[in-house]
């Protein structure tokens, strides 16, 4: 009788080598669903073709470069974006009284350094390790990775950054030091994405935050369309206008 052979083996990629199709991601059933393959590089133009094929790296410290790609995948609908009272009233004192000011890609490094101390849910420790800051600070300085950042009466006290490649965003992290600090950049954020025709944030993963913000999840070939159409369109001026503010009125009720 012949030995049980694995339903699904882990291609190990070689520096520079092409990713695997991302259907042959592992699936539910399979030991890790979104799984897609281990090893490669951090370099910059293997992030950005993983990034244009809905690809992302995810891993710790004491493991190899893992590459995945979920189905379904969590992506924020600009549009489906959900202003709660409480940050709508906390985001119009900040503004009426001169305390808040959202700034982009002023303190790339300081953003991605505070993210790494802030661990997903359920984790111990930090997947955005030093190869990771490294990697994403040279895609800061090629102009493909940006920090949208709250500062309040002058002190940087929250934020976010994301990948951009044409008109798509691929959200990667949040930190907070002050109440609802990650919220007001991820609203500045949505903000310019209305502004810009960004037609969805990648949030990659499915938690009960992004869910409570208006984000959903939706099937990995709709989001590879979303993300197929808008690299190709020009890229935005990555910078903040408050004029922006008026993309997350409704009813009435506007900002600030």
């Amino acid at each position: 009788m012949s030995r049980e052979q694995p339903s699904h083996v882990l291609p190990w990629l070689a520096p520079g080598e092409p990713f695997p199709d991302v259907e042959q991601a592992w699936r539910q059933g399979d030991p890790i669903p979104g799984l897609l393959a281990a090893g490669g590089s951090l370099d910059t133009p293997t992030l950005l073709r993983a990034y244009s094929s809905g690809i992302f790296p995810w891993f710790s410290d004491d493991q190899p470069i893992l590459w995945w790609s979920p189905d379904p995948r969590m992506v924020l609908r600009p549009e489906h974006f959900r202003l709660h009272p409480s940050l709508r009233k906390t985001l119009r004192a900040g503004l009426k009284s001169g305390r808040l000011d959202i700034r982009i890609d002023t303190a790339f490094e300081r953003v991605i350094r505070a993210c790494a101390q802030t661990p997903r849910s359920g984790q111990r420790g930090t997947w955005i390790v030093p190869a990771m800051i490294d990697a994403y600070a040279e895609l800061h300085r090629a102009g493909c990775a940006h920090s949208v950042e709250t500062w309040w009466e002058g002190e940087l006290v929250g934020g976010l950054y994301c990948v951009g490649i044409g008109r798509m965003v691929f959200g990667e992290s949040m930190f907070s030091h002050r109440s609802d600090a990650s919220k007001m950049a991820l609203a500045a954020l949505v903000a310019c994405a209305r502004a810009w025709g960004v037609p969805a944030i990648d949030c990659q993963q499915n938690t009960r935050h992004l869910a409570s913000l208006g984000a959903a999840e939706v099937s990995r070939q709709a989001f590879l369309g979303w993300v197929h159409e808008a690299i190709r369109q020009p890229g935005p001026d990555w910078r903040f206008d408050p004029v922006y503010w008026g993309q997350l009125s409704t009813n009435g009720a506007a900002l600030p």
